[in-house]
């Protein structure tokens, strides 16, 4: 069985096997908060944006995305689903060569889990400098229960589209790491990918937004009003980029 690069064979057969039905739930939740925005939220950075489902439900609200991945498999699959005309960047984080102001930034699907806590800070750092003051950053981290669920759950194995399937996790509980190893077999053969996460710890992240810019912090269950806690499976986290002072 062929190992390849994080979403490389994967991003081909991703919509299928891995997106749950959230997004549109999602946008609902965010488009909620933006319209609170008496200065309007028009423009909109889409982090890890994957295969453009983000991009495609927040374009169907009115708002101009632009999409960055680290996967080009992954962005052409966003092109597809978007047309020629998206905006969409080939990046590495905390690589951020887009030119603001936006008037928020977002990161669904645990994309700034891949980040380790240095990246992480850069990362909002460079954020900072392309929202606006006053503008929005939305991100969801997986959270402490997930950490505790993966160590209690590998392997998990099953079949998708009456072909095998396998994930195992290692997680390492000292450093906060889950390393997830996804076995498959596509329309080419068996390949595996390795995806290895971070998961940050609330005050790790608070902390870095904070040096970064951003303030009113909100730590929520699962893109709900709900505040997150000890069963906090997915965490959403909302802020704000701070208004200088004159």
């Amino acid at each position: 069985m062929r190992e390849v690069d994080a979403y490389a064979r994967l991003a081909g057969v991703y919509d299928a096997f891995v997106v749950d039905p959230c997004f549109a739930l999602w946008a609902e939740f965010l488009d909620d908060l933006f319209v609170t925005d008496p200065a309007r939220v028009a423009s909109v950075l889409d982090l890890c944006c994957g295969t453009g489902w983000m991009d495609a439900e927040l374009i169907s609200r009115g708002y101009r995305t632009v999409g960055l991945d680290a996967s080009a498999p992954m962005l052409d699959r966003a092109r597809e689903r978007l047309g020629p005309d998206a905006v969409l960047v080939h990046a590495t984080l905390p690589d951020l060569p887009v030119a603001g102001p936006f008037d928020a930034a977002i990161s669904t699907y645990d994309g700034f889990n891949y980040l380790t806590r240095g990246d992480l800070g850069t990362t909002l750092g460079r954020l900072a400098a392309v929202i606006r003051p006053d503008g929005w950053l939305a991100f969801d981290l997986h959270a402490e229960a997930m950490l505790q669920l993966a160590a209690a759950n590998s392997p998990i194995e099953g079949l998708w589209d009456e072909r095998p399937y396998a994930i195992t996790y290692d997680v390492d509980m000292a450093e906060r790491t889950c390393l997830s190893r996804v076995a498959l077999t596509d329309d080419v053969g068996a390949f595996t990918e390795e995806h290895r996460q971070f998961i940050h710890d609330d005050a790790t992240v608070r902390g870095a937004l904070a040096a970064a810019g951003f303030d009113r912090v909100a730590i929520l269950d699962d893109y709900t009003l709900t505040p997150a806690g000890p069963e906090t499976l997915r965490a959403t986290w909302v802020a704000r980029r701070s208004i200088p002072v004159d």
